[in-house]
């Protein structure tokens, strides 16, 4: 089975860009447009890789990945 790469971007060109390079090398894809939607995907779809922006608005990176880190503190 394929690994599954969680993309988080809030720019759709770059959310696209990665996933057809993602896709040609072999993986499944999944991509979420803010911080909120990477984490509701990653409770809901259990990414094995996160590739996450950090210039994001709202919900920055450094946010998102501190509540992945506390959330999912253990794992």
């Amino acid at each position: 089975m394929s690994r599954l790469v969680l993309v988080i971007d809030d720019e759709a060109s770059i959310r696209q860009s990665l996933t057809g390079a993602l896709k040609d090398e072999g993986y499944r894809v999944s991509v979420a447009a803010s911080g909120r939607e990477g984490i509701e995907a990653i409770r809901s779809e259990r990414p094995d890789v996160v590739l996450l922006d950090i210039w994001m608005p709202e919900m920055d990176g450094i946010e998102t990945l501190k509540q992945v880190k506390t959330e999912w503190r253990d794992q």
